[in-house]
């Protein structure tokens, strides 16, 4: 199982970012997928969640209304579109599955 996250960068606030997650080694459209963040100093904490057919989606109340996860099963890929960025959200953004996680990409937000 393997994992690889892109898309972090550098974002004023307010701004918006598109975050990718590409899978290999299992059957991708047979699971869940989440993605998941961590600040400096804090522990990890579960962003988003997606059904297998993408039907269902789940936030957690901090990003609720600003983020939206979507995936493609035919390209193996999740993705967390993020809008009106703030401060708070600046997190290393990691996808897992199957309890792995990929490496995760830097998001900070900062004017």
């Amino acid at each position: 199982v393997h994992f690889v996250e892109s898309g972090g960068g550098l974002v004023q606030p307010g701004g918006s970012l598109r975050l990718s997650c590409t899978a290999s080694g299992f059957t991708f459209s047979k699971y869940n997928m989440n993605w998941y963040r961590q600040a400096p100093g804090k522990e990890r904490e579960l962003v988003a969640t997606i059904s297998s057919a993408g039907t269902s989606t789940n936030y957690a109340d901090s990003v609720r209304g600003r983020f939206t996860i979507s995936r493609d099963n035919a390209k193996n890929t999740t993705y967390l579109q993020m809008n009106l960025l703030k401060p708070q959200d600046t997190a290393v953004y990691s996808c897992s599955a199957l309890h792995v996680w990929g490496q995760g990409t830097q998001v900070t937000v900062s004017s």
